[in-house]
């Protein structure tokens, strides 16, 4: 047995779900603090969705939450790690959030009884006594109240919870409906999460400069008549919404489509032939330092010898048509500028795996890019136009990074998360040789 797999028996199965779904949490230590309601069992669910996000989650447990509503085999089970219930010579009230000892604590749920506890200083439990050193090492906190709706309305609740945000606490407020204050979905939480960290500038792209392309081209055959390709802009125009939510500096170059940003603040350049995409791409690059470029827009491989002056004439019975290559403007790239990253995309239709592997690894080798990535715009769920794809990244080492069928929205996380590992894996061998 090799030295890896030794090592490897040594992990706790249940982290094998770590970074699954992308890595934006990676190395990062978040403290999940369970009280007792009875909503004590969706932590579970959270702390499995953070872990999912590359987080390391070590579980605090209140006694009535752990002698009562939810045992703490469960939640050593959900995130791998031993859980605290109560505090000894460990110290391990002072472990988990003294000084940088942990990146964030949650508290969820969080009953009447803990967050008036809070707000008056009193440490009786593991996770009160956690939060008093988390407030006094200014360990970022986020509270998520789960009670009866009659004592949500209780006026020293209330005010509790004022004196919990004065203290620059996140109170994720619940829903109130049947009588209940309902617990926030563990979705919002992680939501939350994600952009507290970007907000600190955690992201792995935070500072990065992008340049991402998206949408097609269009070629005239005459005033009223183009040849163009089929693209509806939602892959690259998801790629340039994640990348600014990571903290990256991003401009768009857009062809055609009627995609509007989301971020008023996103640099958007409109284009509409090739010869605008290429002058575009190439002014930006030469003109301004980027880190990465991503060309996912589906550019127009065929132009017109001529163009006709005026509208042709429809009646006509036939007319030919001689059409040329248009520039490919990957190619151009790594001439202007030899050390950005470039991400390249490869549509297919009706071809099997290995087929799509193999096109895309040629294409990436042709442009001298750093990643690829591939799909088949003929499978069910991944049409032009559709809001989901199923994708395969290969590198220049032809290592293939399989995503299946998921929203694009997903698979743009996902493409930059393994963006900035391949960067970062670049610098470091770099430093090392």
């Amino acid at each position: 047995m090799d030295s890896e797999k030794k090592i490897k028996r040594w992990i706790h199965p249940s982290k094998d779900i770590l970074s699954s779904e992308n890595s934006k949490l990676s190395e990062k230590k978040i403290v999940l603090c369970i009280t007792g309601s009875v909503a004590a069992y969706r932590a579970i669910d959270l702390a499995r969705m953070l872990m999912r996000h590359g987080a390391d989650v070590y579980s605090v447990m209140s006694h009535m939450a752990e002698s009562t509503l939810l045992s703490s085999d469960m939640m050593k089970w959900a995130t791998g790690n031993n859980v605290v219930t109560k505090l000894t010579g460990n110290l391990e009230h002072i472990f988990l959030a003294d000084y940088n000892m942990s990146d964030m604590i949650i508290v969820y749920p969080c009953t009447a009884n803990t967050i008036s506890k809070i707000a008056n200083g009193i440490d009786d439990t593991p996770v009160t006594s956690v939060l008093s050193v988390a407030l006094g090492s200014k360990i970022p906190i986020i509270i998520a109240p789960a009670m009866h709706e009659s004592m949500f309305n209780n006026y020293f609740v209330k005010e509790n919870i004022q004196r919990l945000k004065a203290q620059g606490i996140e109170i994720l407020d619940p829903s109130i409906s049947e009588g209940k204050a309902k617990i926030v979905q563990p979705e919002q939480v992680v939501d939350l999460v994600l952009y507290k960290f970007r907000a600190l500038g955690v992201s792995p792209l935070f500072g990065k400069r992008i340049l991402v392309t998206a949408g097609s081209t269009v070629e005239y055959i005459d005033p009223v008549r183009i040849i163009t390709n089929l693209s509806s802009g939602k892959m690259g125009n998801a790629i340039a919404e994640e990348a600014k939510k990571m903290g990256a500096t991003v401009s768009l170059i857009y062809g055609n489509g009627s995609y509007q940003p989301e971020s008023s603040d996103l640099c958007t350049m409109r284009i509409n032939t090739t010869k605008e995409m290429h002058d575009a791409v190439i002014s930006e690059l030469s003109s301004k330092h980027y880190d990465i470029v991503i060309l996912s827009a589906a550019v127009t491989d065929l132009m017109p010898e001529k163009k006709f002056p005026k509208k042709i004439d429809s009646r006509k019975s036939k007319l030919l048509l001689p059409l040329v290559p248009t520039r490919k403007i990957i190619d151009e790239v790594k001439y202007v500028d030899k050390n950005i990253f470039l991400v390249a995309f490869k549509a297919n239709h009706n071809v099997s795996n290995s087929r799509l592997i193999e096109n895309a690894y040629n294409k990436l080798t042709e442009c001298n890019g750093d990643l690829i990535v591939a799909n088949d715009v003929n499978r069910k769920n991944c049409e032009i136009g559709s809001d989901h794809n199923e994708v395969f990244i290969i590198d220049r080492q032809k290592k293939v990074i399989h995503l299946p069928l998921q929203s694009k929205k997903n698979i743009a996380g996902k493409i930059l998360s393994i963006v900035a590992q391949s960067i970062d894996k670049h610098r470091k061998d770099k430093n090392t040789r």
